[in-house]
């Protein structure tokens, strides 16, 4: 079994993914910003019979990563950069305070939790680093310039770090799942249906639904069935890869 780090897990597809990796057995730490939304989904976990610790993490701080790693009990052999927000806008109207602050979680902070669980893992021999991107690291979306550039970026760092890690039993991969009905998604249905003029039911069906053939959200479990292979040792030699699961959307 091991010992997972997830990051913004204290709700949405972080939440998901920590209940159902404890529910397997593994050992989860769960840490958000936001401690306490962070401590109920461990409390939810203990309550069911697995085993969670929570913490407050601010991706964007050095010293709330430098403190949250020193913490912990049992160093995480599995890192899943979780951590996400999103604003959409045009370009013209998007506060450039609120553009760096996506960057600054969604990309520079994955470096940064990154950066501090290496050693540890190359300690040991072993460890899987697992970022979630989005269908957004792979295509574009207009009014989404700040979460696109990031998502993209994840990309990027993920194949240099898997270059840097292939001496050892180490992957550093990019899962990039399409919509997953979260409240993060909830809410970008509501600012996509003011940006652009329509109803809500007729944002997801033709401005998120209609890319994927498939036509359906996607799971949390799908995503977490996939994380669960690349922790696998049968997918050592996945690495630098950026997987999608999108419906079909990139196979237009």
């Amino acid at each position: 079994m091991h010992n997972l780090l997830i990051t913004g897990a204290g709700s949405g597809i972080g939440a998901g993914l920590a209940l159902l990796f404890a529910r397997d057995g593994h050992h989860v730490l769960v840490t958000d910003v936001d401690v306490s939304a962070a401590r109920q989904v461990a409390a939810e976990i203990r309550r069911r019979g697995g085993a969670a610790s929570p913490a407050a993490l601010d991706v964007t701080s050095d010293d709330s990563v430098a403190a949250a790693v020193r913490a912990l009990a049992r160093p995480p052999d599995v890192l899943v950069n979780n951590a996400g927000l999103q604003l959409v806008a045009p370009l013209e109207e998007f506060p450039m305070s609120r553009w760096n602050h996506l960057v600054q979680v969604m990309l520079v902070g994955a470096a940064r939790l990154t950066q501090a669980v290496l050693p540890g893992m190359r300690a040991r021999g072993f460890g899987r680093v697992v970022n979630v991107g989005s269908i957004h690291a792979l295509v574009a979306s207009p009014y989404k310039s700040a979460y696109v550039a990031a998502k993209h970026g994840l990309v990027g760092l993920a194949k240099t770090v898997a270059l840097e890690t292939a001496d050892d039993d180490i992957t550093v991969n990019t899962v990039c799942p399409s919509y997953v009905q979260t409240p993060l998604v909830e809410k970008q249905i509501a600012d996509q249906a003011r940006a652009r003029g329509l109803p809500e039911d007729q944002v997801v069906a033709e401005v998120m639904l209609k890319p994927m053939p498939k036509g359906v959200f996607i799971g949390v479990d799908e995503i977490a069935a996939l994380i669960a292979f690349l922790m696998s040792p049968q997918a050592r030699n996945i690495t630098g890869q950026t997987i999608a699961i999108d419906g079909g959307w990139t196979a237009h």
